[in-house]
This record gives C-alpha cells, sequence and structure tokens, in this order.
C-alpha cells in the first residue's frame, strides 16, 4: 500500500496568503499512523503527501506548515507516537488532533489485529502526557452486536470500565456509533467468518444510547454521536463533527481560524467540516470484521 499512495499525481497547491489553511486528515480511508506511519513521516519531511484519492484519483497535497491549519490523526494504535523524540520534532511545527479508536474488542474475533484495550490505554496516557488531552478524542467506535453459543453478546458493557480509565487520563471528549451492516463488505465478510452479526432495532439502540449517556456523563465525559442525528435526541448525547473546524481554530496556538461549513464530500448527516484526507483504501491488518473499507474479505 505504501507504494501505492506515494506514487505522483495531480497537485494540490497550499493556499496563497490570503486564503484560510487546509485541515488535513489522516485518515478516515485507512490507519495510516499504524500502518503507514513510514510513510506521513516521510511525507512531512518532504512537505508534501502523493497518494490515491477516491476513485484512484492520484493527487498531491502540501503538507508545508505555512499551508497546513491542523493534522489530524485517526487510528486504533498509536505506539509510533509515545516514545520518540524524533516524531516530537517531526510534528511540533503542527497543530494537532487525535482521533483515538479503542471498543474493548481488540484481539477478538471482532478485530484480530488490533491490540487490547490495557495496551491501547497506556498509548493514550502518553498522548495526553505528551499532548494537551482536550486534543484527543477517544472513539467509541462502533458498538458491535452478535449472537455467541445462543448468547447475545456486545462490547456495552466494556464502555463503563474504559470510561472511568480515559477519563483517568484528562480526555474529556468520546464519539461513538453503531455498526453499520448495510454495506457489503462487512457483511459477506462476516457470513465467511462465520460471525453471527446482530444488527438490533431501533429501540435497543436508543436505550443502549442512553445508557451510555448516563455512564458518560458519571465519568465526566462529554458524549457525542458520529453522523447519525437519531441519537444526539437522547439526552446528554451531542452531534459530533469528528473535524470540527471551530474545536480546532481554539485548539490552534495561534487561534488561526479553520475553515468552518459542511465537507461536502462526506455523508448527508456527518457534522465535519472541510479537510483533505490523504490517505488511500486498502488492505488494513487490523482485520475488523465491520470495516467498510478494508477490501480483504
Amino acid at each position: 500500500m505504501d507504494k501505492a499512495i506515494c506514487e505522483s499525481g495531480g497537485e494540490f497547491p497550499p493556499p496563497d496568503g490570503q486564503a484560510q489553511r487546509i485541515v488535513i486528515s489522516c485518515s478516515r480511508r485507512c490507519d495510516v499512523p499504524r500502518w503507514h506511519f513510514g510513510w506521513l513521516a516521510a511525507s512531512l519531511r518532504a512537505g508534501s503527501a502523493s497518494f490515491h484519492g477516491v476513485g484512484g484519483r492520484a493527487r498531491r497535497v502540501s503538507l508545508l506548515p505555512a499551508a497546513v491549519h491542523s493534522l489530524v490523526l485517526w487510528s486504533k494504535d498509536f505506539r509510533h507516537f509515545t516514545g520518540s523524540e524524533e516524531v516530537l520534532r517531526l510534528l511540533e511545527p503542527y497543530s494537532l488532533y487525535f482521533h483515538f479508536t479503542i471498543t474493548g474488542l481488540g484481539g477478538t474475533q471482532v478485530e484480530p489485529g488490533v491490540p487490547p484495550a490495557s495496551e491501547m490505554l497506556s498509548q493514550l496516557e502518553a498522548l495526553a502526557s505528551r499532548w494537551e488531552p482536550e486534543r484527543i478524542n477517544w472513539r467509541f467506535d462502533p458498538i458491535v452486536f452478535w449472537r455467541e453459543d445462543g448468547r447475545l453478546c456486545s462490547n456495552l458493557d466494556l464502555f463503563s470500565p474504559l470510561a472511568d480509565s480515559v477519563a483517568a487520563t484528562g480526555v474529556t471528549r468520546c464519539t461513538f456509533s453503531f455498526a453499520d451492516w448495510s454495506y457489503r463488505k462487512p457483511a459477506v465478510r462476516a457470513v465467511r467468518r462465520g460471525f453471527d452479526y446482530v444488527d438490533p432495532p431501533l429501540e435497543t439502540k436508543l436505550a443502549a444510547a442512553g445508557c451510555l449517556a448516563q455512564i458518560a456523563a458519571s465519568s465526566g465525559l462529554d458524549l457525542y454521536s458520529c453522523a447519525a442525528p437519531q441519537w444526539a435526541d437522547v439526552p446528554g448525547i451531542r452531534r459530533a463533527a469528528c473535524i470540527d473546524g471551530a474545536l480546532l481554530g481554539r485548539l490552534h496556538p495561534h487561534g488561526e481560524p479553520a475553515l468552518l461549513g459542511k465537507d461536502r464530500g462526506q455523508r448527508a448527516h456527518c457534522g465535519c467540516t472541510p479537510s483533505v484526507d490523504i490517505g488511500s483504501y486498502g488492505r488494513c491488518p487490523h482485520a475488523c470484521i465491520y470495516c467498510y473499507a478494508n477490501p480483504a474479505l
């Protein structure tokens, strides 16, 4: 995948002096911080990222600090970011934001290539110590239901202990969603692996969301729902903007505003503001059973 990402292509010039700088998303499409960190580091050193976007179109985006407002990093495993002074120096010119997905299902049939929660919580603590906790969002995403030996199982019961551990690091923001089995890839993958997934009715999900809201409040966490406005009707749950221009502007060291408005490249109910995603779709060794991006079945 690194080879495919790094092929050169069309130019995406940095904004001029009159334009707002861009938010870089890295990445919704694949776990770049875990599996393609070498490519990311080389791109930051070079000042540009060459990659294949949606539809396989080759693109090149400036990563010069003068062109980038914020660098938003998405991962289930930030091991490369927790112990290296070289990494710290590389990231120092950028205003950072981290989306750290911890579902509690790492190492299970649901997320076979993901580390166990204990390891991920240690990474979270290290991230929060090195950068401000306000720059980290915990993603309890997705919530998964399945049947095993005739029993209905889910990771809902894991939310409470995880919430307490996350809150102990100083992180106060949590985003959740439910697994979406309407995509073909995860549904076919589940059948091939013999995974008996369950997509509960709306009433069950609403009740689960209400429980999450109560637990989050008791742990001192602000709870957000991702791309699903129906959950935001539950008391204690707000609508998420995972790329949140207003928040990124407040976190910017010079208070520089980021672009606002809807990102037209995202789903209808997505609350995200504009960004440029520098990831490419490809095989991910996390092998999460619910993933709609990973082409490997």
